[in-house]
């Protein structure tokens, strides 16, 4: 997954914000909930990539979600918790009980949980007063119509195992470099 220059400044401003810049204070359990959701992703993974090669995609993670130079705080924190959310309905769906270890899957889902409602209180604070989103189409959006092409992707491919371990990896490298990023500006 290739980022351009724009779309990596965009998203070092989206995912790693400072904690302290944002008005109200988010718990620490938020970071640690991406560590967490990290290790659970990686330990899932119980079908070799290299056999699942055929089964690769380029799902076009949004490049142009906003300008670099207008992102709002509400916007990062709208997008960060869009992106928890589309996950946990990713994984909670039978499709994902199927193929995924059910101990591993409850872990996932349980941080993912934690996470959102961690954001949640943070980001209704931020969104207060805020009605538009400087006129711009919500960067939410693009992510929704990301993961819409994922559960298209899972449903051309029946939901095999590989198609999920590629969707999988796909989610896990999101992470890790939304996880790089914070650990960078923190």
């Amino acid at each position: 997954m290739a980022f351009s220059v724009p779309s990596l400044v965009v998203l070092v401003m989206i995912f790693s914000s400072p904690i302290g810049s944002f008005s109200c204070d988010l718990p620490q359990s938020l970071d640690m909930g991406k560590q967490e959701t990290l290790t659970v992703l990686g330990q899932m993974g119980k079908v070799s990539l290299l056999s699942c090669l055929k089964d690769r995609t380029d799902f076009r993670f949004p490049q142009e979600m906003v300008e670099a130079s207008r992102v709002q705080k509400a916007q990062a924190l709208s997008v960060v918790h869009e992106m928890l959310q589309q996950i946990f309905n990713l994984f909670h769906t039978e499709a994902s009980s199927a193929v995924w270890n059910m101990t591993l899957l409850e872990q996932l889902l349980s941080g993912l949980h934690r996470q959102l409602e961690d954001l949640e209180t943070c980001l209704l604070q931020e969104m207060g007063g805020e009605q538009s989103l400087l006129g711009m189409e919500d960067p939410t959006l693009a992510v929704r119509r990301y993961f819409q092409r994922i559960h298209l992707y899972l449903q051309e491919k029946k939901n095999s195992h590989c198609a999920w371990e590629v969707v999988r990896v796909e989610i896990r490298r999101w992470l890790l470099f939304i996880h790089k990023l914070t650990k960078l500006i923190n």
